[in-house]
């Protein structure tokens, strides 16, 4: 404990990229462990007002990495810092490397009002749906005015961690495609803000007025804004921090923000609760016979969990006796 709070001085105080690396490394070694103690380092949140989440997701190559960029330098012209977190749940083998698209980010590395990471699931059971949600605590109690969020791609990992931010931006490009597929991946839902990147390219009327279409269709009295950027050369990203910047003081004022963040909380605490059950039936000594039975068609799966849980509800109660 006493390191731990060593470290968070270290990066209050003198922004030491090193100490918030470790303590990063920490809270994914804890959770790696099932250790839920979180180790004094998420234990508190600062004010409501103090730090804005904003998730980026989007197809690969809607430039999702050059718009955060571009971003990055924005915010950093209105002298706030911030921290962002590149999120690759598809990699197996990437150990939370920096992606090659991403490599541009690193151009930022040596501002200290910037911290940029990389995480991936690292094969872990619950992977970045856990881990998200406890750096960002992390990044937001150290004093990150803003977190930046970006996944690599629309698949439901990704959808469900850009879901832990308090605004979501979707990236598409002008001819983006299938809109039944954009719907299926869960872009439609969960976007609060849409850019059209790339926007000097062809079609990008035709790609506007589809999307306001499809946006009427679903009938919401207050459909998403769109944004039309070109983040190669910066055009328009000045524009989207303003209506960031506007849609969080308007959630904000409106109950929204805290409602939102009550209800990310609810929804970590269900999947620790489902992560820890997971990882102790897991260690049961049945556990492994129930499986072959399962696997064999001997017992169904129903039986077979239910026998899991019978057991692990008998070693608790045997434990507190």
């Amino acid at each position: 404990m006493a390191d731990v709070d060593a470290l968070l001085e270290r990066v209050r105080g003198a922004r030491d990229k090193g100490a918030l690396a470790r303590l990063i490394s920490l809270v994914e070694r804890s959770l790696a462990d099932n250790d839920f103690g979180e180790v004094g380092i998420g234990a508190a949140e600062v004010e409501e007002d103090g730090y804005a989440v904003i998730g980026f997701t989007g197809a690969p190559g809607a430039g999702k990495s050059t718009l955060v960029d571009r971003l990055i330098g924005s915010i950093r012209t209105r002298e706030q810092e911030v921290a962002v977190l590149a999120v690759d749940p598809s990699s197996p083998f990437s150990g939370g490397a920096i992606l090659g698209d991403r490599i541009r980010m690193q151009a930022h590395t040596s501002d200290p009002g910037v911290y940029i990471r990389s995480l991936a699931t690292r094969g872990h059971l619950g992977g970045l749906s856990v881990a998200v949600p406890e750096v960002v605590r992390l990044l937001q109690r150290v004093g990150y005015p803003w977190i930046l969020v970006e996944t690599v791609g629309v698949g439901q990992v990704e959808v469900e961690v850009v879901g832990e931010a308090d605004i979501t931006v979707v990236v598409l490009n002008p001819g983006w495609g299938d809109s039944v597929q954009a719907s299926k991946a869960g872009l439609m839902e969960a976007a609060d803000v849409f850019v059209i990147n790339k926007a000097d390219r062809p079609g990008l009327r035709d790609t506007r007025r589809d999307l306001e279409s499809m946006l009427d269709l679903g009938g919401s009295p207050n459909p998403p804004p769109i944004v039309e950027t070109v983040a190669t050369s910066g055009e328009g990203v000045g524009k989207l921090l303003d209506s960031l910047v506007g849609m969080r003081a308007e959630m904000a004022a409106s109950g929204e923000l805290s409602r939102r963040r009550g209800e990310r909380r609810v929804r970590e605490l269900e999947r620790l609760i489902q992560l820890g059950w997971s990882r102790e039936l897991a260690r049961l000594p049945l556990a492994g016979l129930v499986r072959e039975r399962v696997a064999a068609g001997a017992v169904t799966p129903r039986a077979g969990a239910q026998e899991l849980l019978r057991q692990m509800l008998l070693s608790g109660a045997e434990s507190e006796a």
